[in-house]
């Protein structure tokens, strides 16, 4: 298997993980509800734009898709991502001045990706040392 698929794969259950275990059963035990929502709603909302990220970049790399004659590749690519980024945009705006969710809160959540990203560069770093070292 390739490195990036490897990578992908494990950042795509990495986020579930960090999400459920580390940030959502700790802030349940320590800190308001208000706090933990936001987790909850940060870490949903990074988990499903990450897949959903992933889902739309290998559907527009198929051979097939690449080849297709009269359709702009990155106008499409790009179209969905604005439209992802608008939505999430929304729904946060909506999280925070309804006061549904503390600021904080939400910004640990959102930041799972950023933890599962840095997990996986180290797994990735420390197996090309430990290989070239063999």
């Amino acid at each position: 298997m390739e490195v990036s698929h490897r990578i992908v794969r494990f950042v795509t259950r990495s986020n579930w993980v960090i999400l459920i275990l580390g940030l959502l059963l700790a802030s349940m035990i320590s800190l308001p509800l208000d706090y933990t929502l936001g987790i909850l709603f940060g870490g949903v909302i990074v988990a499903l734009n990450f897949h959903l990220l992933k889902k739309t970049l290998f559907r527009s790399f198929q051979p097939d898709v690449v080849t297709m004659k009269g359709r702009s590749l990155m106008g499409i690519t790009l179209m969905k991502y604005y439209i992802r980024f608008t939505v999430s945009g929304g729904v946060i705006y909506l999280l925070i001045t309804n006061h549904i969710v503390h600021p904080l809160g939400l910004v640990a959540g959102l930041s799972v990706i950023v933890a599962s990203m840095f997990i996986a560069t180290m797994l990735e770093l420390t197996r090309l040392f430990f290989k070239e070292a063999v």
